[in-house]
């Protein structure tokens, strides 16, 4: 596969670059570290005792929901159990995250991963659209997490004052554009304190359990026996099946464990799971099932199944508990939005999505950035979401599908990497992969029953987005090749050009989306313009697979004579593409680059869409209507404004 370049057209994902690499982004003391990820990555599992034990024993699609008894009971909590430890910690802590790309995790960072190191390329295709399918899920899951967790917090008010009943929705949908209308400032300093209220948050969570658990703690055996999860099945079959589809809802926020592994490190975070997070979750859920068995009566645990958890909490400390939950699940969406800034960046950088405006929000921070495009698009979702769900119960039902899909494509890439990557031998990968396909597919399976009930939302937003991708991806690649067709080769125009015009001052920047040939920039600067700089610079922008490159192998340039240089500057996908800065370093182009005597040119392509065979003419549409709706490369490589001239063409694919 050929090396992918920023500024070229992004097609499949690019091989490695530089041998060197940078370390992924995390720093600091490990005590420091795993403070921290409670504070990031934990917010949305950490969020789930809101409302996942409920959901477990709600009426679904019609059919009533399963028995308030010791022996549903028992089975529930079992599950929720048994769930976080092969979802959460065998899978995710023990496993994947051991697939670590120079220390950066995620969907996208791992099939980079795959596509650098595996020798067995016809896993290639198929393993990129399924990276890309889960990068589609996780926007579905980005919009409802914050629609889901806010709003089943501010349902917690109602039982303050049952006046605010009415007001539910109202105060969610404020919050939630609050929260969005503040990304453009950065949540650098706000940031501070989500550790600490984290871990206020979860040392609450297992001293309300640890309360109700008092009287009965061998709720904690019943608990901890699987037997009692099977016996679940026996019991119920298909309602147990059924119920699998709000179990999951414990474990919604797992993958951001892998995804958020560059900032923080697995060492912290799996440290931070096992000894605090896991413990206080499951001793909130074990007192949620505690407090229900200690009813004398049936309809007496009825009513507090409705919402055990802000049932749980005594009367004295009920509204600093429900402001305190209401706080975790602004950070936890906080959390959620700034990873789609994240994957967002990648998904650029990487060639799977047109160029967008970043914004830096912190000088210190480099991973701290603002997207407006979408951040204003979840916003509207989000907001779209939760009018038209209404509650917490029933936006529930839309809920878990974009995770549990997003899992299930984990698992498989995961299978990737242990056959093709680390090279274990059948008998020894396909045991353990086949246990989580299992788990994954019956969740999976569980709730894709949710489908006619709201179900369809996620995966409806993430065949759209998997469509805008694929298209986008695509696009570029036969706009590149259309390109390619005929283009001279640089070597020979380098030897001829020179007699050709009349040469002036200055130093000319030509961008380059084709690693050979010549831009057609610098071939309508000449047609039109009939001159040639004093140097002239053909500049390769080209987005490693790798989160970080070495500075010391940022540049490299290759000399032709006659003031004819080629120059490529390489950058991880996490990497801020400041071209400008780092021509500045540059010093193997003849002399020292200086902004003010240096002009770039850019091309501007116009695309025609055509019945040339290659793409559907729809998505040619499509992908001409992405195009001219990208930000400029001017932008997107922080090109001094008043240094720059466009020239555009037309293109057909």
């Amino acid at each position: 596969m050929s090396e992918k370049h920023s500024e070229a057209t992004p097609g499949a994902v690019p091989p490695a670059g530089g041998s060197s690499h940078q370390a992924g982004g995390h720093s600091g003391g490990l005590l420091k570290l795993s403070i921290g990820a409670v504070g990031v990555v934990f917010g949305d599992i950490g969020t789930s005792p809101i409302y996942a034990f409920r959901e477990t024993f709600a009426s679904h699609h019609g059919a009533p929901g399963i028995q308030v008894d010791p022996v549903h009971i028992h089975g529930v909590l079992s599950l929720v159990f048994w769930s976080m430890m092969i979802v959460v910690t065998f899978k995710y802590v023990l496993t994947i995250m051991k697939a670590d790309n120079k220390g950066e995790g995620g969907s996208l960072a791992l099939l980079a991963l795959i596509n650098r190191k595996s020798t067995t390329v016809k896993w290639t295709t198929p393993f990129i659209l399924l990276g890309v399918f889960a990068t589609a899920l996780f926007y579905g899951d980005s919009m409802i997490t914050p629609a889901m967790s806010v709003l089943s917090a501010t349902e917690g008010l109602q039982y303050i004052d049952p006046g605010f009943k009415s007001l539910i929705v109202p105060i969610a949908v404020a919050i939630l554009f609050g929260l969005f209308a503040i990304q453009a400032r950065g949540t650098e300093k706000v940031g501070r304190l989500f550790g600490p209220i984290m871990i206020v948050y979860f040392f609450v969570l297992a001293v309300l359990g640890l309360m109700h658990m008092a009287a009965m703690p061998q709720i904690v055996f019943e608990t901890l026996n699987p037997l009692n999860a099977i016996n679940f099945f026996i019991t119920d079959g298909f309602r147990a099946f059924v119920a699998m589809g709000s179990v999951v809802l414990a474990v919604t926020g797992a993958e951001a464990l892998y995804a958020d592994m560059g900032h923080f490190g697995r060492e912290p975070i799996g440290i931070s799971w096992m000894t605090f997070v896991l413990p206080a979750l499951m001793l909130n859920y074990m007192g949620q099932g505690a407090m229900v068995l200690s009813q004398t009566s049936p309809e007496a645990a009825a009513a507090l199944i409705k919402d055990p958890f802000f049932l749980m909490i005594p009367d004295v400390v009920r509204i600093p508990v429900v402001v305190l939950a209401l706080f975790a699940t602004i950070i936890a969406s906080q959390a959620v939005i700034s990873g789609a800034f994240s994957l967002t960046q990648q998904a650029i950088q990487l060639g799977f999505m047109p160029r967008m405006q970043i914004k830096h929000t912190s000088a210190s921070a480099a991973g701290q950035i603002y997207i407006p495009v979408i951040n204003w698009g979840l916003m509207i979702m989000v907001l779209v979401l939760v009018l038209f769900f209404g509650s917490s119960s029933r936006l529930a039902a839309a809920y878990g599908i974009a995770v549990t899909g997003a899992m299930f494509i984990d698992t498989l890439l995961m299978a990737a990497v242990l056959i093709s990557l680390w090279h274990w031998p059948l008998w020894k990968a396909l045991p353990l992969v086949a246990v989580f396909i299992v788990v994954d597919m019956a969740y999976l399976g569980a709730n894709l029953i949710k489908i006619p009930d709201g179900g369809w939302v996620p995966l409806a937003i993430g065949l759209l987005i998997f469509t805008l991708l694929t298209t986008w991806s695509r696009g570029r690649a036969l706009m590149r090749q259309n390109m390619a067709e005929g283009t001279i080769p640089f070597e020979v125009f380098a030897k001829s050009a020179h007699t050709s015009a009349q040469r002036v001052s200055g130093t000319a920047v030509f961008m380059s989306s084709t690693p050979g040939g010549v831009p057609s920039a610098l071939l309508h600067n000449i047609k039109h313009n009939k001159v040639i700089h004093e140097r002239v610079v053909v500049l390769n922008v080209a987005i490693q697979d790798v989160p970080y490159v070495d500075p010391t192998e940022r540049a490299t340039c290759k000399q032709f004579g006659e003031g004819f240089y080629k120059l490529t500057l390489r950058y991880g996908f996490l990497e801020e593409t400041n071209v400008p800065d780092d021509l500045k370093q540059v010093k193997l182009c003849g002399e020292p680059f200086e902004m003010m005597k240096t002009s770039f040119f850019l091309s501007r392509q116009t695309l025609i869409a055509s019945s040339k065979p290659g793409m559907a003419l729809w998505r040619e549409k499509l992908f001409a209507w992405m195009l001219r709706n990208a930000a400029s490369a001017m932008e997107f490589f922080r090109l001094p404004t008043n240094r720059v001239v466009e020239l555009g063409s037309q293109v057909e694919i």
